[in-house]
């Protein structure tokens, strides 16, 4: 296989690319919060964090980071022009109640009809951390996971079926990789794009398991 994978970066443009105008997104912690750094400028997109902020924009440019002004990864964002905060169980009443139309998420495992493992691998000495990714999977009207194909030991991420607990079931609609975009559907993976150099049956043999095109 010759292929370059997606920076992170390239990875968080990519994402970025397919959010309409008008959108109201949950950016998980992790890779995730790296997609308010991509959505053009020219685009009204409003970024929600559950600890209570509607409305960030890109990440504050260095020196002038406010540190009560911070996202659920308590990383220091931006608030753009009519940007709000607000108390975090009203924040969490917008994510329970459908009001959010995307969030995009991180994930340990997602299985091919788009059931979610993201919050506990079940090791013994695994901390586990729920956070709000149980109600951001079933509240979003889209999830999306934006996550490497690949574990540190290479093995698939994407799977028939998850051996992690569950974060939700059947609730991922695409999974945005370093080097491929799919859709989870009740029949399985759907191929959106991948990168350059890498063919389809090189990408099934990475994922291990059939991808319609």
């Amino acid at each position: 296989m010759s292929y370059v994978k997606r920076s992170k970066d390239q990875l968080a443009a990519r994402v970025a690319q397919d959010i309409p105008e008008g959108a109201v997104v949950n950016l998980g912690i992790g890779q995730p919060t790296l997609v308010a750094n991509h959505i053009p400028s020219s685009r009204e997109v409003l970024l929600h964090s559950e600890n209570g902020l509607l409305g960030m924009g890109p990440a504050p440019a260095s020196g002038e980071e406010d540190y009560d002004l911070i996202n659920a990864g308590k990383q220091p964002v931006t608030l753009l022009p009519g940007g709000s905060f607000f108390h975090h169980t009203d924040s969490f009443a917008m994510m329970r109640g459908g009001h959010l139309d995307i969030c995009v998420l991180g994930a340990f495992q997602v299985s091919a009809t788009g059931d979610l493992a993201n919050w506990h691998t079940g090791e013994k000495d695994a901390i586990p951390a729920v956070g709000g990714a149980m109600d951001l999977a079933v509240g979003a009207l889209q999830t999306w996971v934006m996550m490497d194909l690949l574990t540190k030991q290479g093995v698939s991420k994407v799977v028939q079926a998850c051996s992690y607990p569950l974060t939700g079931i059947a609730c991922v609609k695409r999974i945005y990789s370093d080097v491929a975009t799919l859709d989870c559907t009740p029949q399985g993976l759907v191929l959106v794009d991948m990168v350059d150099g890498l063919s389809h049956a090189e990408l099934e043999q990475l994922v291990g398991l059939p991808i319609a095109q």
